[in-house]
């Protein structure tokens, strides 16, 4: 199969992982080409109370990924009685992601969550469904800007709050360098408490 081409993730996603929490954050531009179709795009979808999904590719690869995961996981609870693990949902898409290698999914992928245990875990995925555990991750085109920042700022004693104010820090810069984001931030802090979910309107050209 050949190389996917890099323009096609245009998004910034980004994922942090500390003590007690996890946080998800993406621009909120859907571009294609040239053109900007919407300032409002969401990128972030929530799985349960204790796990949320972030994409960075095409949209409507994204959008038809969840449905097919959404209805695996519906029978995978139903035949099971359990409610899916942020373990359980990662492995479930990778397998997913690599049925369809030779069409694959145009996406790159951030799982998150927390675990029964309280455990906080981040996953990261390819478009062939390999998956990676990290403390730390960022994908799309503007993911080397937002690296910069992550490599330089995070540590393992970060706070929730730390963590989601280095997240949005991350996105900002590279909202600011990469033509592929922009427009706003969504965030997705999940807790022991469930996911709470934030959005910052950028009203101002960033530059």
């Amino acid at each position: 199969m050949a190389a996917v081409p890099e323009e096609l993730f245009r998004a910034t996603v980004v994922g942090v992982k500390v003590k007690g929490g996890i946080v998800l954050a993406t621009d909120k531009r859907l571009s294609y080409g040239g053109l900007v179709l919407s300032k409002s795009a969401r990128k972030i979808f929530v799985i349960n109370d204790r796990t949320a999904i972030a994409f960075a590719g095409l949209y409507g690869d994204a959008g038809g990924l969840i449905r097919l995961l959404e209805a695996e996981l519906r029978f995978y609870q139903l035949t099971s009685g359990v409610t899916p693990t942020v373990k359980t949902v990662a492995k479930r898409l990778s397998t997913i992601m690599y049925s369809y290698k030779w069409f694959p999914f145009i996406v790159e992928t951030l799982v998150g969550g927390l675990e029964p245990d309280g455990s906080p875990k981040l996953y990261v995925l390819d478009p062939l469904g390999s998956i990676i555990e990290e403390d730390y991750a960022a994908v799309g085109t503007g993911a080397a800007i937002a690296f910069g920042l992550l490599e330089r700022d995070y540590n393992e004693g970060l706070t929730v709050e730390d963590a989601e104010k280095l997240a949005i820090a991350s996105i900002r810069a590279a909202i600011g360098r990469d033509v592929g984001s922009g427009d706003g931030i969504d965030v997705a802090t999940i807790t022991g408490s469930g996911v709470r979910q934030k959005s910052i309107v950028l009203r101002l050209v960033e530059g």
